[in-house]
């Protein structure tokens, strides 16, 4: 449960290794949060961020998590629920990138991708949901990305997979109206993390502790939608309605 002033005490990160999520897992335990839950596909990576946490003065739990084991979603969120009762927050921040050029040659390595960013992302909502619904109160945030507002000819797979999350998370926070739970989307530009290493670098672009700090905001402010950084709400305004043809060669690049 939040306390009086409305900070967060606990929270379950699934994709605990995320650069952004352990970002503001920091950032929030220094605002008093002392429960933070990291569920990861091998749980010997998250040793250092257990430790980082740990020293800021947060209590610390490692869980699996395979984002691709759907079945086991309900299971494994519904263990965390259990065994440590009220969870307020929870960072659905896992995900891959991938490289289109192998998605054109490999389409079963795209539609893994796709499970990854949709398929595993929706299981994994829904379980949270319905935790929070009989809890009474929570938030859902969830990594999505400026390329589900309009998918780019170079990642045209990774983009139309975090459209579906977009679109998906909210719907989702419709759904949860009136409940005390509520969901809040997260839209980052080009963040320099190992997932985007040795790639070019794109105009405004960011870095975890700054896409943190944009979500810490949000969530001070009861934000639906968070952009990262927040310029980019009023460049994808124009962005998202150029001529397919104008469109065609500025997503080129």
């Amino acid at each position: 449960m939040r306390d009086a002033l409305g900070a967060v005490q606990s929270m379950l990160v699934l994709g605990g290794t995320s650069e952004i999520a352990l970002a503001t897992a920091r950032r929030l335990v220094e605002r008093g949060c002392r429960l933070v839950v990291l569920a990861v596909r091998d749980p010997d990576t998250a040793a250092g961020a257990t430790s980082q946490l740990e020293r800021l003065g947060a209590s610390v739990d490692v869980v699996a998590f395979d984002a691709l084991d759907t079945s086991s979603h309900e299971r494994v969120i519904g263990d965390v629920f259990d065994r440590h009762g009220d969870i307020d927050l929870v960072l659905l921040a896992f995900g891959v990138l991938g490289d289109q050029a192998t998605f054109d040659r490999d389409p079963a390595a795209a539609a893994a991708a796709v499970s990854v960013n949709y398929v595993g992302a929706v299981t994994a909502s829904l379980a949270v949901a319905e935790r929070f619904r009989a809890q009474g109160h929570g938030t859902l945030v969830v990594l999505s990305s400026v390329a589900a507002e309009r998918a780019r000819r170079t990642n045209f797979v990774y983009g139309s997979s975090k459209a579906g999350l977009d679109a998906f998370t909210q719907g989702l926070g419709d759904a949860l109206t009136g409940t005390g739970a509520r969901t809040m989307v997260v839209r980052p530009g080009f963040v320099h993390t190992r997932m985007t290493e040795g790639l070019p670098p794109q105009p405004f672009a960011t870095s975890p502790d700054a896409v943190a700090k944009a979500i810490e905001r949000g969530l001070a402010r009861g934000d639906e939608i968070v952009w990262a950084p927040g310029l980019l709400r009023w460049v994808f305004i124009v962005m998202r309605h150029l001529p397919r043809r104008l469109w065609r060669v500025v997503s080129a690049r």
